[in-house]
């Protein structure tokens, strides 16, 4: 006969061992596994005055200013179950494209593909914290020393942090204060006998450029002493250009961004109403130069803003007539 209970007592003695064993040999996980989540806006996602994500609803429903955290479901907007199965079936779809652009080390969006990465001269900051606290998506914190450090799969390349920063030491490798200043300064200025004058756009690339491309397609008109620079967005511009364009001769200068507010269209979540904000200041560059604050001005346009966008211009151009041209004209 087979004594059966001792065999199962045995198994079980044999179980209670290999578990004891588990217990005091826990699994190690990997520290890269775990998802960090320390922002300088806190560990939450950051929500719409109704609780909702923050997300640009109309362009990238699916995003959060978290890059790489998708949202699905009733936490974006109000929806029934089978509008949340198909966000689900969305937000997922993006998650892989993300996964599969940091690989390559590119951003997913808005600007898709691109490879180009903020860069910042170490001798020449600051240590100021601007860059730090305006980056909308928290992809900037300081080293120990109190220096700029980037976290590269946060970064979307909007150049918010170059438009903030003072001393001009931020950069991408295609997109940085000098090359923009360098367009600027390229532009031929009239001289003051020549009664022609010069205006200058800087446009967001997201809506405001694409709206006046479809003004021109349409065939409406608007002045033609006017010269656009498109920007990736109205945050990444620095008050310098500004100030050089005034000294170089430029009449008047427009800058369009993407609408702000709780029901915001910039693409990069603060830009335009950063650059509000900064641009609130030029009032004090403009009495420094003994220039009319009219020659500068910032504006919300919509891509759809088609007929609106000329117009714009053509005012400025009127009130260049009527206040006169710029005495900076050589």
């Amino acid at each position: 006969e087979i004594d059966t209970d001792d065999d199962e007592a045995e198994t079980v003695e044999e179980e209670e061992k290999e578990e004891g064993v588990e217990a005091e040999n826990p699994v190690e996980v990997s520290v890269e596994s775990i998802l960090n989540l320390d922002y300088r806006q806190g560990t939450d996602l950051p929500q719409l005055k109704f609780g909702f994500l923050d997300s640009h609803f109309i362009c990238f429903p699916y995003e959060t200013r978290r890059t790489g955290i998708y949202a699905a479901g009733p936490v974006r907007r109000p929806m029934d179950i089978g509008q949340a199965i198909d966000d689900a079936t969305g937000a997922a779809l993006k998650a892989i494209q993300a996964a599969e652009n940091a690989q390559v080390g590119r951003a997913a969006h808005p600007r898709s593909g691109d490879l180009s990465f903020p860069t910042f001269r170490k001798e020449g900051c600051t240590q100021c914290k601007r860059c730090t606290v305006e980056c909308p998506f928290g992809a900037i914190d300081e080293d120990e020393e109190g220096y700029p450090k980037y976290n590269e799969g946060r970064c979307r390349r909007c150049g918010t942090c170059m438009g903030a920063c003072p001393v001009r030491v931020i950069s991408f490798r295609n997109y940085s204060v000098e090359t923009v200043g360098q367009q600027l300064k390229a532009v031929d200025i009239p001289d003051e006998f020549d009664e022609k004058p010069r205006l200058m756009v800087l446009a967001c690339e997201n809506d405001a450029y694409p709206a006046l491309d479809m003004a021109a397609m349409n065939r409406i008109e608007y002045s033609a002493f006017v010269r656009v620079i498109p920007v990736r967005c109205l945050g990444s511009v620095n008050t310098i250009w500004i100030t050089d364009a005034l000294n170089s001769g430029y009449d008047g200068i427009i800058l369009m961004g993407c609408k702000k507010g709780d029901d915001y269209q910039c693409h990069f979540v603060k830009g335009s109403e950063i650059a509000h904000m900064r641009m609130s200041k030029i009032d004090d560059t403009l009495n420094q130069l003994n220039l009319e604050k009219e020659r500068v001005a910032t504006y919300e346009v919509e891509i759809t803003d088609i007929e609106r966008a000329p117009k714009l211009i053509n005012d400025m151009a009127a009130t260049i007539e009527e206040i006169g041209m710029s005495p900076f004209k050589f």
